[in-house]
């Protein structure tokens, strides 16, 4: 395998400053995320749990710079992404954030390494055909660079969104529910493919999962309830894990 260049790191990859996000529900408004404020250290593998409507996948959105919060700041890096205009945060998301979607969101039609190069397309770059080699070896993909995603299992098509993902050399990497529609083996292959890369290219990897297996595999884990940030663990153990989880009511 080639050798891999790391970016520079900074103090925070990632930090909120009291985030929210309301929806219109009729003539009011419902709070997905109320008050928000959490930083992630650079090259950290972060968790965020919570029960169901607890905000999470909004959280994931709105700091991965796919949403726009209702009111506070979200900073990546050095960067502002709430201080940019909506291309900007486009530009900025194609450059320096990777995001892989449980639903794996592949494009049909197109190939593994089309699918792989899509993002450098769309951003006006030509992709690296070493680097694309590299990224397929990585994820255990060597040698599927021209199937269609028809022609792949579930944890395959998942390691694809995750050579995706990494293709562009992002600062950070956010992951939504990334093993949720798989077995627990294919999901463990995964979770292994997710972490180990993010370690070797010295990238900040951030992932909701309801998953306790998942959430002890990372540094940390934060929890979310009704909008909120309700506490978390360093290190965490399953029954560390379970029991918080009972407590928020799962």
């Amino acid at each position: 395998m080639t050798a891999i260049d790391t970016p520079p790191r900074l103090d925070t990859a990632v930090r909120l400053d009291q985030l929210t996000k309301t929806y219109p529900n009729g003539p009011e408004q419902v709070a997905a995320l109320r008050g928000v404020s959490l930083a992630v250290r650079p090259g950290a593998f972060t968790a965020i749990m919570g029960p169901s409507g607890s905000g999470k996948s909004t959280f994931l959105n709105v700091a991965a710079g796919l949403d726009t919060p209702t009111s506070g700041r979200v900073h990546i890096g050095d960067t502002d992404l709430t201080a940019l205009s909506a291309d900007a945060v486009t530009r900025f998301r194609r450059r320096n954030i990777g995001f892989v979607f449980q639903a794996y969101n592949l494009v049909g039609h197109l190939t593994v390494a089309e699918n792989v190069q899509l993002p450098l397309l769309l951003d006006g770059r030509r992709p690296d055909p070493r680097w694309q080699d590299t990224l397929l070896e990585s994820v255990g993909l060597a040698g599927m660079a021209d199937r269609l995603p028809r022609e792949l299992s579930g944890g395959q098509a998942q390691r694809v969104a995750i050579a995706r993902a990494l293709v562009t050399r992002p600062t950070v990497v956010f992951a939504d529910e990334p093993t949720g529609a798989l077995d627990r083996r294919t999901g463990d292959q995964v979770l292994d493919v997710l972490r180990g890369t993010a370690k070797q290219l010295g990238q900040t990897l951030v992932v909701v999962t309801h998953d306790p297996s998942v959430a002890v595999a990372a540094d940390d884990v934060l929890f979310l309830a009704d909008g909120l940030l309700a506490g978390g663990l360093v290190a965490p153990t399953t029954d560390q894990v379970v029991a918080r989880l009972v407590e928020l009511g799962r």
